[in-house]
């Protein structure tokens, strides 16, 4: 057994312990199908990491409708000295999930921040231009960045920087906004992962060896996880809804983009398991 198989088993028992206390039933998984609208989805990561944390709804429609699923490393984080283990850790991630990974720059953009635009103006300039020059080149169906208020700088600047992007390559896309350091108040999509999907998330996150050698929060995913299920079941499906008797999912707010400005929400839909993503979710 390869040492990646050892690891999603060894997450796969653990998973399925964690649903029998939640009272779940059996885990669900959907057949693959044939998507004519197959596209390519761009993940606009802040750091190395959130490929895994945010990538349910990418790692599912690559999987059971065919689509191309490329993350994109805005930065290499804050340290210069641990930028090359990180890109290598992240290689190895986006490999246990079967994303491609593209590096914006030789390093990734410095100074990605909610006010550099302000601050230094030409940096970000030149910011736009690279974020809008992938855009432009990749035409993707969907996109992913943190929310507005999403509680961490860079995190922030990301939403800012992959919005002022859209504008300038004037793209018809849908952005799929993300949360991790703070919940967003309007999500309209709880994307569900059954075991063997939620196994592969957590596995990929422990390639980050060196940011979970600091904070293993890898080991709290299943919660956060877990937590999205608590929270989508009400804000997703309405106040006072019963929630999902599923065990792990993660929230989005769906947004249509018409010729790079945010035009409206998506409805408001949950995505369980056993009913194979397309690209008919990416419908209004």
């Amino acid at each position: 057994m390869s040492s990646l198989q050892a690891d999603l088993a060894r997450w796969r028992e653990h998973l399925h312990r964690i649903a029998a206390l939640l009272g779940n039933p059996p885990d669900r998984q959907a057949t693959p199908v044939a998507d004519p609208g197959a596209g390519h989805c761009l993940i606009f990561a802040p750091h190395p990491d959130d490929e895994c944390i945010v990538g349910a709804l990418p790692l599912r429609l690559q999987q059971e409708a065919g689509w191309r699923v490329s993350n994109v490393a805005v930065t290499l984080g804050s340290s210069t000295e641990r930028r090359e283990a990180r890109r290598a850790e992240l290689l190895d991630a986006c490999g246990v999930l079967g994303f491609d990974c593209i590096t914006v720059g030789a390093e990734g953009l410095s100074d990605v921040r909610p006010d550099t635009a302000e601050r230094a103006p030409a940096l970000w300039a030149s910011h736009v231009a690279a974020i809008a020059a992938l855009l432009t080149k990749h035409r993707p169906a969907l996109v992913l960045a943190p929310h507005a208020l999403d509680d961490n700088p860079s995190h922030r600047g990301v939403y800012r920087l992959v919005v002022d992007a859209l504008a300038a390559a004037h793209s018809d896309t849908v952005l799929a906004l993300t949360e991790f350091w703070s919940t967003q108040a309007a999500p309209n999509a709880l994307v569900q992962t059954g075991i063997a999907d939620t196994a592969r998330l957590i596995a990929a996150l422990e390639r980050h060896t060196g940011e979970i050698a600091r904070n293993p929060y890898h080991l709290r995913l299943p919660a956060f996880l877990a937590d999205s299920v608590r929270r989508g079941g009400e804000l997703v499906l309405g106040a006072g809804e019963a929630p999902p008797d599923f065990a792990f999912a993660t929230l989005y707010r769906l947004v249509e983009c018409r010729a790079g400005l945010l035009a409206a929400d998506l409805p408001c839909r949950v995505h369980p398991a056993d009913r194979p993503l397309t690209s008919a979710l990416l419908k209004p």
